[in-house]
């Protein structure tokens, strides 16, 4: 195949099971499925979708064997026979485009439950501390117990052999319950199941065997594993390999392999900070312990996916989030339109953060279409209109974008020199680089799409080009919200924006306001070699963080030595530093010799206003002009006004 990416293209097997590619997409909750315990329309789609779009092989995310043990949310029951048809409808959707059909099923998290969902007493290898509340003490399963779930299994292999699921994935993985058997700082039986590799991989072993014994040796079976849970005390990479050596002989026909657990969340769901490909390390020293096939994830490209299948080390390549953003990159990458790729933005905001912190179903930040591919399909119109988008920041680049394929006459207007907006200028840190990338890709599909931009172009309220449009997307964004401080004036003093922009000279750097933008801009400053310290009024930095993306925050502010003054008020700037006032009313000066002020953001409403009282039938008003927020909400609002015009 003439593709730079031909080597992921090639066939390969697990076991028996013939795959297309080397492309797989990764298990994650969608919580998507019903109270019944069937799977959703909407659940069926999304996972459709990413079959049509290329994937040889659709991994569904994990799978409760029972309610008893689940302590998760919502997945399909398994353990329940009229669950099947439903599930066959998903399993026959994804066949038809040519892709497999993989169920990861799982006995439980464990120690890991979810505190806001259900009232039972968290079950573990041992009595082990609750993860969410370390004052509960789980319950350790009887060794009756283990045999009900290894039963279970049984049950559930048998259910999705019936389905149609052309494999079964075991979840060992993340510290959940399979976990917590395989580690000694969570198991500490002296039993059967508890002491050497051997007997705290018999649990383990014992489900292997009961599925390979219901499916028999036709059904692949994978073990979905963490080789390194990067905390301390926890299973090191070495620790692993045996266990590997242990599952192999007892029937595993592939590994999928990664790192980190609950007390490194931000391995579980890959940060932007942690970088890209950030597990692919476990992979070579695995490849030397077993001979099936190893499958890896974490922040993959299509870049770094290359690499790795060219090193030798790993056979096939996960794409978890990549395949939410966009569910077609393996099909554009097999016709040579890596251009068109849609990137995820590694943001965890409406993926893993909807459903951790609204226990609702999965969407995503650059795709709004994710698990509402029913109703929000982008069709042709029957009668295109004229429309005019003011800002190209990316709520005005989406609503152009959804606006242009749908049929209409799109001409962005934007002031300055450049699309993007303020996602563009602040997104100067190696971590930010998958913005830079989204806002490259708009850039791409504007061009494609025939969309008129106009840079370099003020618009005002009274400009007769709004006259003719049929209808007004204003997308003006936002302004830095400037506090009444003495000083803040100064020649030392720079915005944030400012700061990205045009660069900040001087060794010591103070950043007043320590929320994600202060704190992002002071690690970018500290990792060129600049001393950093972060003034904050509230208790803590970094409050309107993604909590799992925080976790990586703070770490890496830690390791550049970065200051963080927190219950502290910023009361006057002079040429020297920040005078600052503690809660008992002390008072300090910190020194420095650059002074960024990151206060915030406030909605630039003069404009949006302005149109609005002329033209407000056919004007909608995006994006941070109409409230500030954060990269995907923007780009929702932009993506439905352009679906509202019909």
């Amino acid at each position: 195949m003439d593709s730079k990416y031909a080597k992921l293209l090639e066939p390969m097997k697990i076991g028996n099971m013939n795959l297309r590619n080397r492309f797989i997409m990764s298990p994650m909750g969608t919580f998507t499925p019903m109270q019944d315990g069937t799977e959703s329309e909407e659940g069926i789609m999304y996972y459709e979708e990413r079959a049509r779009g290329g994937f040889a092989m659709i991994i569904i995310g994990a799978q409760f064997i029972n309610e008893k043990t689940a302590q998760g949310g919502p997945t399909i029951a398994f353990d329940n026979n009229r669950a099947i048809p439903k599930t066959t409808v998903l399993c026959e959707r994804v066949h038809r485009w040519g892709a497999k059909i993989c169920a990861q099923l799982s006995p439980g998290t464990g120690r890991n439950g979810m505190p806001d969902i259900g009232e039972r007493v968290p079950i573990s290898s041992s009595e082990n501390p609750s993860f969410y509340d370390p004052n509960v003490i789980c319950r350790a399963l009887t060794v009756d117990e283990i045999k009900d779930i290894i039963k279970d299994f049984a049950q559930a292999a048998s259910f999705a052999q019936k389905a149609g699921f052309d494999a079964i994935e075991i979840h060992g993985h993340a510290g959940y319950l399979i976990d917590q058997f395989l580690s000694p700082i969570w198991n500490k039986r002296t039993d059967e199941y508890g002491g050497s590799a051997e007997n705290r991989a018999r649990f383990a072993v014992e489900i292997v065997q009961a599925v390979r014994n219901t499916v028999g040796s036709d059904m692949p079976i994978l073990f979905r594993i963490a080789l390194d849970h990067r905390f301390p005390g926890g299973r090191t990479l070495e620790d692993s390999m045996p266990l590997l050596e242990i599952l192999e002989k007892a029937g595993v026909d592939a590994f999928d392999v990664d790192a980190g657990a609950y007390e490194t969340m931000d391995y579980i769901f890959p940060t932007a900070y942690v970088g890209d490909a950030c597990m692919a390390y476990v992979c070579k020293e695995a490849r030397k312990h077993v001979n099936v096939p190893l499958i890896n994830a974490g922040n993959h490209s299509p870049e770094t996916a290359l690499e790795l299948v060219n090193s030798g080390d790993c056979d096939f390549v996960m794409f978890g989030r990549q395949a939410i953003a966009d569910p077609e990159f393996p099909k554009k990458l097999m016709e040579n339109r890596r251009e068109d790729v849609r990137p995820c933005i590694v943001c965890n905001e409406e993926c893993i953060g909807r459903i951790f912190g609204r226990l609702t179903q999965l969407s995503c930040s650059v795709n709004i279409q994710v698990c509402m591919e029913k109703y929000f399909p982008i069709t042709k119109t029957d009668s295109p209109k004229d429309i005019v988008v003011i800002g190209a920041g990316p709520s005005g680049l989406e609503a152009a974008r959804v606006a242009a394929i749908k049929g209409h006459h799109v001409t962005v207007y934007e002031k300055s020199d450049d699309i993007g907006g303020i996602l563009k200028i602040i997104a100067t840190a190696p971590f930010k680089k998958r913005i830079r990338d989204l806002i490259e890709w708009y850039d791409v599909q504007l061009k494609k799409l025939g969309v008129k931009i106009k840079l370099n172009t003020e618009i005002k309220a009274d400009d007769t080009v709004l006259d003719y449009a049929d209808k007004i997307f204003v997308a003006t964004g936002s302004l830095p919200f400037i506090p009444n401080i003495p000083g803040i004036d100064g020649k030392n003093v720079i915005g944030v924006i400012d700061a990205h922009e045009k660069g900040v000279s001087g060794e010591k750097i103070a950043v007043c306001g320590g929320g994600l933008s202060g704190c992002d801009t002071a690690l970018e400053l500290a990792m060129k070699g600049k001393k950093v310290t972060v003034i904050e009024m509230l208790s803590e930095c970094a409050q309107d963080a993604m909590p799992i993306n925080k976790i990586s925050l703070m770490r890496m502010l830690a390791e550049n030595a970065v200051t963080l003054l927190t219950n502290s008020k910023v009361t006057a700037i002079e040429p020297n530093g920040v005078v600052i006032e503690k809660k008992d009313g002390t008072r300090k000066t910190i020194k420095a010799d650059t002074v960024i002020t990151a206060f915030g953001q406030k909605s630039d409403t003069n404009l949006p206003d302005a149109i609005r009282a002329k033209y407000n039938i056919k004007t909608t008003v995006i994006g941070d002009a109409e409230k500030v927020a954060k990269v995907g909400e923007a780009i929702r609002t932009g993506f439905y006004a352009a679906m509202a015009v019909e």
